[in-house]
């Protein structure tokens, strides 16, 4: 004996969904969470590490036209030597960086060597931008404050404790 559609949605609880439009059979604005809807975005969270947000400022930072190295004399000094030792790590890219990452922001500190005879100013505003549009562009954090100190100016005559090498 077939069933009517009214002894169906008895048993059933309703009529029957359409699944094509909601994917679930739920009604919209139905509490019930739906498997495999609503946004990706909202489905976790992403942390990003302080060293992660130091590593893109730091080379940001280098890659501007003045800025001769990063970091304060005592770090570089020590740098320097580990960079010598065989086996030693890599030279950080990180270092003279200083990150304080939030949920949705974040906050830099950097400590520069700029070049002799360029505009100290111009340069804080070029690595200003730079460090911001970068760290901005690949974590999605918002940037508040860059800090730069200036530590040391490269004269011309002084001999390089590292060379640091441009990013082309």
């Amino acid at each position: 004996m077939a069933d009517t559609e009214q002894q169906r949605n008895i048993r059933s609880g309703g009529p029957e969904k359409d699944l094509s439009r909601t994917g679930t059979g739920a009604a919209p604005g139905a509490s019930t969470p739906q498997r495999g809807g609503g946004d990706p975005a909202t489905r976790g969270r992403t942390t990003i590490a302080d060293g992660v947000v130091e590593k893109i400022a730091g080379l940001a930072a280098r890659d501007v036209v003045g800025v001769h190295a990063m970091g304060g004399g005592l770090s570089r000094t020590f740098g320097a030597v580990r960079d010598r030792v065989p086996g030693g790590s890599t030279k950080s890219v990180s270092r003279g960086v200083k990150a304080e990452v939030g949920e949705v922001q974040t906050a830099l500190d950097l400590d520069i060597v700029v070049e002799y005879g360029v505009s100290i100013a111009d340069v804080a505003m070029a690595v200003r931008e730079n460090v911001i549009s970068a760290v901005e562009r690949m974590t999605g954090l918002e940037v508040v404050e860059v800090n730069i100190a200036v530590g040391d100016v490269k004269l011309p005559d002084e001999e390089d404790d590292e060379p640091e090498q441009k990013l082309q």
